[in-house]
């Protein structure tokens, strides 16, 4: 028996259900990434139009002004106040701990990571899933096991020596040091992972050293990469909240923990103002290392 030929209207209306699949899908698709766009940017465009408004309250519009930045850098007329006074002594406590955070764990993280990458060694396994470990459990599971952990070697420390250490800007940074480790780490090892080894067996072969081939071929071709992950550290240092929240102590407040205070009261357009430039200085540092890496 031949086998009928599908009829023409059968393949049109086939042919236009097909058109109908596609153009759903791809308009869901541009629908999805328009809501994701939006929630992520929209709320940062609200903050720096607020940083402009006369009112002291963000709820309510007033008019534009810039007197919040005039007060905060103390320019054109601005009077500092007490508020701005606090606002720049807790940005730079936050810069303080960022910087050193950020230089230990670059270190610390990147030789981790050429470790874990180029040897093999007893326990290699275990250090692997103990790398992962900072960045999969919740911030507050870290920050209060930090604190555990500080207050049981101080009171160690007290009873052997009889020196009673505190909570402080020592054990903030230490906190963020812990957490950047992993981020750091997993950021450059996948680096590494692309690079092919012959050209480091290359530089064997030309008489290098070990230590040589590392510093005049592994550590130049995984540059970009550290200079990200030591960003990106700078970057979950300066916005951590919880676990500076609880290895913080009394008399050290970053300008998360500042904000947080703040809200108790009323969070006035000079944090938008300060946010805003905080912005401004990640957007330049972001250009400026996408500018390094292309060179």
């Amino acid at each position: 028996m031949t086998q009928l030929a599908p009829s023409k209207p059968e393949s049109k209306l086939s042919q236009g259900i097909d058109l109908g699949i596609r153009f759903f899908t791809r308009s869901s698709l541009w629908l999805v990434s328009i809501f994701g766009l939006a929630f992520l940017y929209v709320p940062i465009a609200i903050l720096i139009i607020y940083s402009f408004n006369k009112s002291r309250f963000n709820a309510v519009w007033r008019g534009f002004t810039l007197d919040w930045y005039r007060n905060l850098l103390g320019v054109g007329g601005g009077e500092i106040g007490t508020t701005d006074v606090l606002i720049w002594e807790s940005l730079k406590t936050s810069i303080i701990v960022g910087v050193i955070s950020t230089i230990f764990a670059t270190i610390f993280g990147t030789a981790i990571a050429i470790a874990m990458e180029r040897f093999r060694f007893r326990g290699r396994t275990l250090i692997d899933a103990l790398l992962f470990l900072p960045i999969v459990i919740p911030d507050i599971t870290m920050g209060v096991s930090l604190l555990v952990f500080f207050s049981l070697i101080f009171k160690l420390i007290e009873n052997l020596l009889g020196i009673r250490i505190v909570l402080g800007l020592p054990t903030v940074i230490i906190g963020h040091i812990a957490f950047n480790i992993s981020f750091v780490a997993v950021t450059v090892r996948a680096r590494i992972a692309e690079l092919d080894p012959a050209l480091e067996e290359a530089a064997l072969d030309l008489g290098a050293n070990e230590w040589k081939s590392l510093w005049r071929v592994t550590l130049p071709l995984i540059s970009p990469a550290i200079l990200s992950a030591a960003l990106l550290a700078f970057t979950l240092s300066l916005d951590d909240f919880v676990i500076t929240f609880f290895t913080a102590g009394v008399g050290t407040t970053t300008l998360p923990i500042f904000v947080y205070g703040m809200i108790k009261f009323s969070i006035t357009p000079a944090i938008n103002a300060i946010s805003t430039l905080m912005l401004l200085a990640s957007l330049v540092l972001v250009v400026s290392s996408l500018g390094a890496q292309r060179r």
